[in-house]
């Protein structure tokens, strides 16, 4: 069963598009999954020539996945995790036929089942036949915010060339607020928040209780997470802040479950922790910092728009780290010899630490600091030189100098270079 595809002539390009190509020339099909309303049906359908929409004809899609495969291919699947079985009638669809490419598109906004559940067994991984691409909401750069005149690909490559862009901090707070939703671009920034606490209700009154969990008690983690955005958060500190009392409200083993939910429908992000040596075991104990899918999801939790965060200047700078993140995931993730965790950050024992490091496959990495104040670039820069310094005394460790190195800046004008190797870029003149 087919529907219509979208107008194409509508369609507003994303970053992912040329991921989305080079997949379809590798695998049989290919996975396009992220957190809701972040474009996936749009960008899926602009590369494939039919669509079934699940959701549509989900007695059918339950009853019969197979019928699902049918149309013109690329083909797209929408929303293929309402009907799970679909998976393995694709995986069984690529392996009858040697050498196929680019056959089937699905999309995907939440993964089915957990990992422990039964049927999550029945599901093979289809690994080396599907593809899987994270899509997420839309970065300045895509959104027009952002004038794309400084590449982090041609970074790695040494290119840099100086630019000039606003820097007031005004626009900046709309377009936290605003975020990176394509059918929230023409709103105001009081009119997005509208989106985005839809988008909440959606979660936590659906999504959420869909999964056999508790709304409310989802909605309280995501306000804890909002709060403390960018740290290395405990569960002990969670627990304390949704707990309002001695008794905790949940044990640790149940605060697990509802964060492995939260990322499983895209609305968390986890930024694991880097360290130099790739064999390390430490690579796995470091605990990771958690961002939510957008900086304008974070404003709704904490009920304030652009004039409170313009009044609030620590909350405005975890909000903003929160958006260099979400545009730095999308930019290296974009790069074709990105390594499979495409961002990680930095903190060792001394407390000296980066915002985000970004690791390409070759070895080659850099660092970033987020200052949401021009005021503080000179500490940013400093924090950098110190962190590059000592990560390359250790030759024991082999690990290379950095190809570069930058600090991010949300109300900075200029973007130069104030000393080799380390860059002063403004969040507003970066792109992929």
């Amino acid at each position: 069963m087919t529907g219509d595809l979208p107008p194409r002539d509508e369609y507003i390009p994303r970053i992912v598009d040329a991921q989305v190509q080079r997949y379809l020339e590798v695998f049989g099909a290919v996975e396009v999954a992220g957190t809701k309303w972040c474009g996936k049906t749009w960008t899926a359908c602009r590369h494939g020539e039919s669509v079934s929409y699940v959701d549509q004809a989900l007695a059918l899609a339950q009853s019969d996945p197979q019928a699902m495969l049918a149309g013109k291919r690329p083909h797209v699947i929408d929303e293929w995790q309402l009907a799970p079985l679909i998976w393995n009638a694709v995986r069984h669809a690529v392996d009858r036929q040697r050498g196929l490419r680019g056959a089937w598109l699905l999309t995907g906004s939440s993964t089915p089942f957990k990992k422990d559940d039964e049927r999550a067994r029945a599901l093979h991984s289809g690994a080396g036949r599907i593809g899987r691409i994270r899509m997420r909401p839309m970065t300045l750069a895509e959104s027009g915010d952002s004038t794309a005149a400084i590449s982090l690909a041609a970074l790695f490559e040494g290119e840099f060339s100086h630019a000039t862009v606003p820097g007031d901090a005004a626009s900046l707070a709309a377009a936290v607020c605003r975020g990176g939703w394509p059918e929230a671009l023409d709103l105001t920034p009081s009119q997005a928040q509208l989106t985005a606490r839809e988008y909440l209700n959606l979660i936590f009154d659906e999504s959420v209780p869909r999964h056999g969990k508790d709304g409310e008690a989802a909605r309280r983690i995501a306000l804890s997470l909002a709060r403390n955005l960018g740290q290395a958060a405990t569960y002990k500190t969670i627990l304390s802040d949704i707990s309002g009392g001695d008794e905790p409200l949940m044990t640790t083993t149940t605060l697990a479950t509802y964060l492995d939910l939260l990322k499983s429908l895209y609305f968390v992000e986890e930024v694991p922790g880097w360290v130099p040596e790739k064999r390390s075991p430490k690579r796995l104990s470091v605990k990771p910092k958690r961002y939510l899918a957008d900086p304008s999801l974070a404003v709704a939790l904490l009920g304030m728009n652009e004039q409170a965060l313009l009044d609030d200047w620590q909350t405005f700078g975890l909000v903003f780290e929160n958006l260099c993140m979400r545009d730095l995931m999308v930019y290296a993730g974009a790069h074709p010899d990105i390594s499979a965790v495409p961002v990680r950050y930095y903190r060792d024992d001394s407390g000296l630490e980066a915002d985000a490091v970004v690791e390409l496959a070759d070895g080659r990495w850099a660092a970033f600091e987020f200052k949401l104040g021009a005021a503080k670039t000179d500490q940013g820069v400093a924090s950098l030189r110190r962190l590059r310094e000592k990560v390359t005394a250790n030759e024991k460790a082999r690990t290379r100098p950095p190809a570069f190195m930058a600090v991010v800046t949300g109300t900075g004008e200029y973007a130069y270079q104030p000393e080799e190797g380390i860059y002063v870029i403004p969040l507003r003149a970066l792109g992929a």
